[in-house]
């Protein structure tokens, strides 16, 4: 059954998290480290989809909610445990929304993040998008909790900020060495942990996940 309330703060009708085993349905281990991260308050034991050995499923969703679903549902169908998927990427205003969805597609089958930073940048200078209000950029999650009898509950966070260049920062993963988010001088990577997760995207698809399925009244 879908939650009708996909995106929603509103916390009535929302199934509640009890604690327990949690699949983490991605095999993206800088991402699986940092749920776990956001999640340390909470009776949670983070298991990942790829420690259990679960396929990927195929992300066809035309949406950043739609793939989270799809892949929350599969590792909770698989598992039969409650699963949580995130869904991220790097959407650019210069580049119609670009990468978006297909981020993690443009980093290759080896995942390589450089050389789809690097297509960034080159996409931006074929543009002429080379000052800072030409390369605002957005960082958006999108997360689902699962259930085995198909209950999912989505939420979606976001976090706007200008694409920088060269890249900078060790911190981080993805595309975090070239966003900076909005009133700060430093990018995603450059940041401490706690602060980044203080006000990622994540964080905030994070908070109405925790208001709602947690600690919800």
């Amino acid at each position: 059954m879908r939650s009708p309330a996909t995106g929603s703060r509103h916390l009535s009708n929302h199934r509640k998290f009890d604690g327990g085993k949690l699949v983490v349905a991605s095999h993206n281990p800088g991402k699986v480290r940092e749920i776990g991260e956001l999640l340390a308050a909470f009776d949670v034991e983070p298991v990942s989809a790829g420690e259990l050995g679960l396929p990927e499923p195929v992300e066809d969703g035309d949406t950043f909610i739609a793939n989270a679903e799809i892949k929350a549902l599969a590792a909770a169908t698989g598992a039969n445990r409650i699963a949580l998927s995130d869904d991220s990427g790097f959407a650019l205003d210069a580049l119609d929304g670009a990468p978006g969805i297909f981020s993690a597609r443009w980093a290759g089958p080896t995942k390589d993040f450089s050389f789809a930073m690097q297509k960034v940048e080159d996409e931006l200078q074929k543009r002429g998008a080379m000052t800072p209000e030409r390369r605002k950029a957005q960082f958006i999650c999108a997360l689902s909790l699962a259930w085995p009898d198909g209950h999912v509950e989505s939420f979606e966070g976001r976090v706007s900020g200008t694409a920088v260049w060269p890249p900078r920062g060790d911190k981080g993963f993805g595309y975090d060495p070239i966003f900076m988010p909005d009133g700060y001088q430093v990018t995603f990577a450059e940041m401490e942990p706690e602060e980044k997760h203080a006000m990622s995207h994540r964080a905030d698809a994070f908070r109405q996940l925790i208001n709602a399925c947690f600690n919800g009244e």
